[in-house]
């Protein structure tokens, strides 16, 4: 597409030609295998690990290549996205975009030094679990409890939803501390694989992003250590809020490449199919539909690509992220859609791309924060003085 973009240099261009080769040899050829499964084998992810794709930001005296680049990030969702293997890759960009920064930003030395290794080789794949059965965007509700007994945490409650819930070796739990308190009460700890009192509840089928496992957690007075406490008591809620942004971010990068994606496979399509004897793509209504798309989706990657440079000076807020994610996901299922009433009866077939992206783009406009949530966030900092000066 024309669009022009001076984002990238050619050092991330060779990581991209990397990462793509990664993509074809280890994920499309089983993605197959993996969606009718509903979850990927690990051995693809310490195959990321091995090839350096996990943990890129974490500092070299833990292993990592102590690259804090977000637009490393940037290459691996759009190349997931255009090969149309979201869902056997989330494992791989949750890890980096989602978990990881709380594990750099909210760790002591001993933490760190306890997780971070492993976080780069792909022997330990990272979750976090937030949303429970009765508590989505309104994390203040939460109600699994963890109540400090001497040395240990004692944690209660469940947790739905959770994204590697099923494959991941720690989750980061949101949880009380201090049930008397909302969001002061609110605290982050790490739980586990083998904790005794975690379990792993029913393995979740969705409607789309099959092949990324999706799960129920749940803890009956699972005793964790005070050690994995992140941060202080009472710290979590901050800390989830200054790490949503990049969460955010991360969606929007990836709503806008599947739209972009989508509309590509669609002007192929439009240019070879033939209807009354002449291609698709020479009637009126086909080069209104596609010129519209076109131009929705060339503006929104230029903010997109803004907002990915304002992340990187440190310079991106909260009401930023939320315009970019609801903008951009909603934009994505309005061009999934007529990308694929634009391949008629064709489109309602999986074996098409264009099918599978349909199902796989739906949540992207409900996780991380409903888009009616985001919208609520930019409505209450438009009359705070100090967003108004910004503009």
């Amino acid at each position: 597409m024309a669009v022009h973009r001076d984002l990238f240099d050619e050092t991330h261009e060779d990581f991209r030609s990397s990462f793509r080769a990664f993509v074809q040899a280890e994920i499309v050829p089983n993605h197959e295998k993996w969606e009718a499964a509903g979850r990927v084998d690990k051995s693809m992810f310490l195959a990321a690990g091995a090839q350096g794709f996990l943990g890129m930001a974490v500092p070299e005296e833990y292993g990592g290549l102590g690259v804090d680049d977000f637009r490393y990030n940037v290459i691996i969702s759009e190349e997931l996205q255009r090969a149309n293997v979201i869902g056997s890759g989330m494992c791989i960009t949750l890890h980096n975009d989602i978990v990881l920064p709380y594990l750099l930003s909210a760790t002591n030395e001993e933490q760190r030094a306890r997780w971070l290794p492993g976080f780069v080789t792909g022997e330990i794949m990272g979750a976090i679990s937030m949303t429970e059965p009765g508590a989505g965007s309104d994390l203040a509700s939460v109600r699994t409890t963890a109540i400090r007994d001497g040395d240990h945490y004692v944690v209660n409650g469940s947790k739905t939803f959770v994204t590697n819930g099923l494959n991941c070796d720690l989750v980061i739990v949101a949880a009380k501390t201090d049930p008397e308190e909302r969001h002061r009460g609110l605290s982050l700890i790490v739980v586990e694989d083998a904790t005794p009192g975690f379990s792993r509840g029913r393995h979740l089928r969705k409607i789309g992003l099959k092949s990324q496992d999706t799960a129920e957690l749940f803890f009956d007075e699972a005793r964790v250590p005070a050690d994995n406490l992140l941060g202080e008591p009472g710290t979590g809620f901050a800390t989830l809020m200054a790490n949503l942004a990049q969460e955010r971010m991360a969606l929007s990068v990836s709503a806008i490449t599947g739209a972009r994606a989508v509309l590509d496979w669609t002007i192929d399509y439009c240019r070879e199919r033939e209807a009354f004897g002449q291609r698709l793509s020479s009637f009126q209504n086909t080069k209104f539909e596609l010129a519209e798309m076109l131009t929705a989706t060339e503006v929104a990657q230029v903010y997109v690509d803004y907002l990915v440079r304002r992340h990187l000076a440190g310079d991106l807020d909260a009401e930023d992220a939320a315009k970019a994610k609801w903008w951009t996901t909603d934009l994505q299922q309005d061009v999934v859609n007529r990308c694929l009433q634009l391949h008629g009866g064709y489109g309602f077939m999986e074996e098409y791309p264009v099918a599978r992206a349909f199902l796989d783009a739906r949540v992207q406009t409900i996780y991380a924060g409903t888009n009616e949530i985001m919208k609520e966030i930019i409505g209450r900092s438009i009359d705070a003085p100090d967003k108004r000066a910004r503009r």
